[in-house]
C-alpha cells in the first residue's frame, strides 16, 4: 500500500515510520527533520526500536498514494485540505485531535474516515523520533457501522507490526476521545504536570469534570457517552500515559500555538447550542488563550496558519 502522511511531526513520523517498515510511506514535514530523512533515514528509538527509509518531501500538493493519513494539528486542517485536494486519494483517515473530519469531508472527494491513537510520539531531533509509549490505532467510518476502506487500512497497520482496531462506534469514539483530550490536556498545560497528575491529586478533579462537560455535550448532540464511560476512558488514558506530556503542555512551554479552539473551543460552541454552559472547559480555555502566544489573538481563528507539521 502507498501511505502518505501529511503533518509529519512526532506522531506523523511515528506512524509513517513503522507503516515503512512494510509500505511505501511519503512523510510530508518542514525542514530540517524532512531534509534529514531524506539524507539519512528515519530512526525511531525508545519502545519501539527501528530504521526506515520513507520518502520526505515538504510540499504536499499533487501527491498520489492509496491513503494519505493527517497528522496536523487541528488548526492547519483547512490548509491541508487544500494541498490534499490537489491530489489523489482512495481514501483519507484523520488521526487528529478535535472533531475535524467534517471539514475534511467538505473538501475531499475521497472517502474521509475517524482516528484514534494512544502511541506516544516526541520528535527528538531532526531524522528521529522517540515512540514514548506503545499504544493502539482504532479507525473507523464517520457514520459508524463497518466499511472494507476501514479494514483494509486496520489491516496495513497490522502488517507493519502495529496494533490496529476496527471501531464500528466511530461516532461514540471521537466524542470519548474528545472528553480525555479535555480531561487532559489543559489542566496537565497549565498547572505544568505529567499526565499522572490526572489520574491523582488536585488536577484530577478538574480533569474529571472538564470531561463529564463534554459528555454532557455529546448526549445533547446524539451520543450515547455516560459520564461514568467518560471517566473510565480518562484514567485509563491518564493511567496509560503517566510519564508523558499532554500535547498542549509541550505547546505552551514551547511558546507555540496549542489546540485549545479544537479541543475545548468546540465543546463551548456546541454546549452554547443546547442553551447550556460548560464552566470548567470555558475557564481551562481562557486561561490558555491567555498563556499562549498573542494571547487570545487566535480565538476562532482555528486555520489561519499554513504548517504541513503536526504534534
Amino acid at each position: 500500500m502507498h501511505v502518505l502522511v501529511y503533518g509529519a511531526g512526532s506522531l506523523g513520523s511515528l506512524v509513517g515510520g513503522l507503516l515503512a517498515r512494510t509500505h511505501e510511506v511519503t512523510l510530508v514535514g518542514r525542514d530540517p527533520h524532512m531534509r534529514r530523512v531524506r539524507e539519512d533515514g528515519l530512526s525511531i528509538e525508545g519502545a519501539i526500536e527501528a530504521h526506515t527509509q520513507p520518502r520526505a518531501v515538504t510540499d504536499g500538493t499533487g501527491e498520489r498514494a492509496d491513503v494519505a493519513i493527517l497528522t496536523t494539528k487541528a488548526y492547519d486542517t483547512d490548509s491541508a485540505a487544500r494541498a490534499l485536494a490537489t491530489g489523489e486519494y482512495e481514501t483519507v483517515l484523520s488521526l487528529q485531535n478535535g472533531l475535524t473530519e467534517e471539514r475534511l469531508v467538505a473538501a475531499l472527494s475521497a472517502t474521509v474516515l475517524a482516528g484514534t491513537t494512544t502511541y506516544g510520539a516526541r520528535l527528538r531531533e531532526p531524522g528521529t523520533v522517540e515512540c514514548t509509549g506503545l499504544g493502539e490505532v482504532t479507525i473507523g467510518s464517520l457514520s459508524g457501522g463497518f466499511i472494507p476502506d476501514a479494514e483494509r487500512i486496520v489491516e496495513a497497520f497490522r502488517a507493519a507490526g502495529m496494533t490496529a482496531v476496527l471501531a464500528t462506534d466511530m461516532p461514540r469514539r471521537r466524542w470519548e476521545k474528545l472528553a480525555v483530550n479535555a480531561g487532559i490536556n489543559g489542566p496537565t498545560a497549565l498547572a505544568d504536570v505529567d499526565n499522572a497528575a490526572i489520574a491523582a491529586g488536585p488536577a484530577s478533579d478538574v480533569g474529571c469534570e472538564a470531561a463529564r462537560e463534554v459528555a454532557r455535550v455529546a448526549r445533547s448532540e446524539g451520543i450515547d457517552l455516560s459520564n461514568a464511560d467518560a471517566l473510565v476512558a480518562l484514567e485509563r488514558v491518564a493511567e496509560a500515559t503517566a510519564r508523558n506530556q499532554s500535547s498542549m503542555r509541550r505547546d505552551l512551554a514551547n511558546g507555540c500555538r496549542t489546540e485549545v479552539e479544537a479541543i475545548y473551543g468546540v465543546v463551548e460552541d456546541r454546549a452554547a447550542a443546547h442553551g447550556f454552559d460548560v464552566p470548567v472547559c470555558r475557564t481551562i480555555a481562557d486561561l490558555v488563550r491567555a498563556a499562549q502566544p498573542d494571547g487570545d489573538r487566535h480565538r476562532r481563528s482555528a486555520d489561519s496558519m499554513d504548517r504541513p507539521d503536526g504534534g
